[in-house]
Parts: C-alpha cells; sequence; structure tokens
C-alpha cells in the first residue's frame, strides 16, 4: 500500500479527551474516530489490526474443534425473562422497543439465544459433545464509558458456549477453552495470566479471567511470580485427549493468581515473600462452567443413552477483540508510538524513501515493495513528499515491526538500512537480503 494513496488521518497533538497510552495513541495513529461516548468508528489502520486478531482467534477456535456462527445484536426480550435475567442483568442493558412495541434488547451477551438454537436442534445425546462460538458486536450501557476501546460501550467480542452430557465433559471443554487461549495470546505477543475471578451476572462457580499485566489495568491483581515465567510456546496437544488439557489447566493454575474480587489474603500469604506481586490488569478473556443454570431455566434436553431426558451442561467463553487493541498497546509501546507485535501489525515492513522524486531512490523503493509483496507480505510505502523527520515520526507512531529506509547515499553504497521498531537497531545490507530477512521473520 502506498501511504498517498491511504486513509492515515494522524494526529500530532494528543486529544484532551485521552486519558489513557492506548487511547491516545489510537487516536493520534487515525486508528479510531469517537462517533460518541463509549462508541468508535474503526479507520482504516485499526480495522486492519482487529481483522488480525479475529483471524487468530478463528483459527485458534477451529484448532480446537470449535464451530463458527453468528447470532443477530438485537434479541427479544422475552428469552431474557424466560431465563429470570432481563431484570436482573442491571442498567448495562440497553432496552428497546420496536415498532409493534415489543421488549427487544441490544445483545450483551448471548447465552439465552444460543440454549434457544440448541433446544429447538439438538435431541440426542449422540450429536454431543458441541461447542459453537460466534464473533459479534455487542453493547453494554456503561455509566462512564472511558479509556477509548478499553472501556466502550459498544465492543467486539468472541463468545463461545459448549453443551456437554456430563459436568466430567463440560469441565473437559472449559479446560480445551483455557488451552486455545493461551496459545491465541501468545500468537498475539501477550502474556494473559489466567486468574480466578467473580462470575458476576453469567454465573457458575468455575471461572478464569485472562489478564495481561498493564499499570493502567482497570482490576488489581494478586499473583505469584513463578506464573510469569510460563510460555505454551509451540507445543502441539491433542484437544480431545483430557488428561493433555487438565494438565496444562493445572500447570497454569496451580500458583496463586487472583484479581481483587477473589483475593484470599491467607493462601497469598502463603506464598513465598520474595514471590509475591501486586499489580494492575487488563481483562481480555473469561471463560465460565455454569452447570445447567440456563439449560434447565430454557428447558434444554436431550435423550441420554437410557432414553431419559436430562439438561446438558453448560459453559460461555469470551475473548474481547476490540480490547485486545487496547491492551497490545498498553503491554508494547514506547514514548514514540505503538510497537505492533509481528503477530498483529495492521503491515508486515514499512518502506521509507528518503528522496521522493529521485529517480534511483523511487525505483528502488518499487522494486522492494513488488519483492515484499510477491512474498507474499503487506508493506506500507511512504511514498509522500514529505521531510525525513516526519516519515520517521510517523513509521514510530504507527508502531510497524520493521522499517526499510532507501536513501541516495545508502544506494551508491548498494545497500539500504533495516531497523527494528522494538529495539531501534539497524543494520545495513542489500535490497535483496532486507527482503529475505523480514520474509524468514514472519515465516513465508
Amino acid at each position: 500500500m502506498r501511504l498517498s494513496r491511504y486513509f492515515l488521518p494522524v494526529l500530532k497533538e494528543t486529544p484532551s479527551e485521552a486519558q489513557i497510552v492506548s487511547h491516545r495513541y489510537m487516536l493520534r495513529a487515525g486508528m479510531i474516530k469517537q462517533a460518541s461516548a463509549g462508541i468508535y468508528s474503526w479507520l482504516p489502520l485499526g480495522f486492519k489490526v482487529l481483522q488480525k486478531i479475529e483471524n487468530i482467534i478463528h483459527e485458534e477456535q477451529a484448532r480446537a474443534g470449535h464451530i463458527p456462527m453468528l447470532m443477530p445484536t438485537i434479541q427479544s426480550a422475552d428469552l431474557w425473562r424466560e431465563s429470570g435475567r432481563y431484570d436482573d442483568y442491571g442498567q448495562e442493558m440497553l432496552r428497546i422497543k420496536d415498532r409493534h412495541d415489543r421488549d427487544m434488547l441490544f445483545t450483551p451477551t448471548a447465552e439465552e439465544l444460543i440454549t434457544d438454537i440448541f433446544r429447538a436442534n439438538v435431541r440426542s445425546y449422540k450429536d454431543l459433545p458441541l461447542t459453537m462460538y460466534q464473533i459479534q458486536w455487542k453493547f453494554r450501557d456503561e455509566i462512564r464509558p472511558r479509556f477509548g476501546v478499553m472501556r466502550g460501550r459498544e465492543f467486539y467480542m468472541k463468545d463461545g458456549y459448549n453443551f456437554d452430557l456430563t459436568k466430567e465433559d463440560a469441565l473437559h471443554a472449559y479446560n480445551r477453552h483455557l488451552v486455545s487461549y493461551l496459545r491465541t495470546y501468545e500468537r498475539m505477543g501477550l502474556q494473559a495470566i489466567p486468574m480466578r475471578a467473580d462470575s458476576g451476572p453469567i454465573g457458575g462457580d468455575n471461572t478464569h479471567e485472562f489478564l495481561v499485566l498493564a499499570e493502567t489495568g482497570e482490576s488489581e491483581v494478586f499473583y505469584d511470580s513463578e506464573i510469569t515465567d510460563l510460555k505454551f510456546g509451540d507445543r502441539e496437544i491433542d484437544f480431545d485427549d483430557k488428561v493433555a488439557c487438565q494438565s496444562v489447566l493445572e500447570e497454569f493454575t496451580s500458583r496463586y493468581a487472583r484479581t481483587d474480587e477473589t483475593h484470599d489474603e491467607a493462601l497469598f500469604n502463603d506464598v513465598p515473600e520474595d514471590r509475591r506481586r501486586t499489580a494492575r490488569g487488563i481483562e481480555v478473556g473469561q471463560i465460565f462452567y455454569f452447570g445447567t443454570k440456563y439449560t434447565d431455566a430454557l428447558n434444554a434436553k436431550v435423550q441420554d443413552a437410557e432414553g431419559n431426558e436430562v439438561a446438558v451442561h453448560m459453559g460461555s467463553h469470551g475473548i474481547g477483540v476490540s480490547r485486545l487493541l487496547g491492551a497490545i498497546i498498553e503491554a508494547s509501546h514506547d514514548d514514540n508510538g505503538i510497537i505492533w507485535p509481528e503477530g498483529v501489525t495492521p503491515f508486515h515492513a514499512g518502506i521509507i524513501n528518503l528522496r521522493q522524486g529521485d529517480e534511483g531512490t523511487d525505483t528502488a523503493c518499487d522494486m522492494l515493495e513488488k519483492a515484499l509483496i510477491a512474498k507474499g507480505l503487506d508493506p506500507l510505502y511512504d511514498d509522500r513528499d514529505e521531510r525525513a523527520g516526519g516519515k520517521f515520526a510517523t513509521m514510530d507512531l504507527i508502531g510497524l515491526p520493521w522499517r526499510i529506509t532507501v536513501g541516495p547515499r545508502g544506494l551508491k553504497n548498494g545497500v539500504v538500512e533495516l531497523t527494528s521498531r522494538r529495539t531501534g537497531e539497524s543494520e545495513e545490507m542489500t535490497a535483496e537480503a532486507a527482503v529475505d530477512r523480514i520474509a524468514e521473520i514472519y515465516g513465508v
């Protein structure tokens, strides 16, 4: 993509309403624009990252054997009255009426809707286990939306729902999701720590939140520092293997890690003093097992092997897709701007032409752009007739992990400059070597 043809409305000054790093940089980098309180338009750069995150989630859900679908954003209130949650949910639910005066609501979550789909179509234990998920817009009417996409009213979310014949099977689905989420977050360059949490209005006894440590996190967290040394890495796991999934859960949840809502000071004091940590965390996902709460309320039953009608066990599992952008920026930035991990960067590399209009540098940049595209990569070529300082500032602000700088002096020596955004280190090499190095980094 040529920057001269792209829509990238960067700002030099920080808007007054931006209170935290991610909000400041998302506004300044032209990723979002506020439409109203807590509601944003996603501009091309922000939308591009949103899609990268969404694709990773889809890939890891498919790996775990989960089935994608899509449910509406507007639901009938009747299902929520049937489950008993319509009046209990509170003012965060946006309640509306259609032209026929029927009570409707803008979806904050979809346990009732998915259970209704299940009960209308599944009759036998032979159709279980079943896990379906969607990535869809949700709405919760926060009383004080703030911090940009970190605490907005409209948000993009992955929500999945498992249906299992027994508690044992449902707890395996819980473990399977924990493994899947660990893989998902690490691919995005994040360490998201599973912490024992409160279930809130979803309900259930088993629940873990995944939190990214950051000074601007909304939750106070308490944890054993050993947990920050754990990595899932590139290990392969059979998601049908109950023992293997349970082993991963035990590995990542056996050390103390809790939010302030479930913190137990006595248990925390059992952790060696030199390993006790208190910090702030950003919630980026949560998994729940809540048994037959919704299937009992909505009479969602199947026949077991003996022909008995039994309520199935359920869980729900969410990832805050739009919130993840903010969390990644909070965890990965410096004073000059964003530093995108390679897994979610909007463009794989930036190309800067130090002398736009010069035949030599123009030709070299054109060749670099074409060579990167031929490798299956997506570069952003700054071909604007701007000063070099402004081009560097823009690249630093939008945070592309790698930058190739092309200037007349380097070309005389047959080299370009390859720079890492994260370390700031630069290396001179031929244009061909720079392309090969970037292709190697991204594994293409």
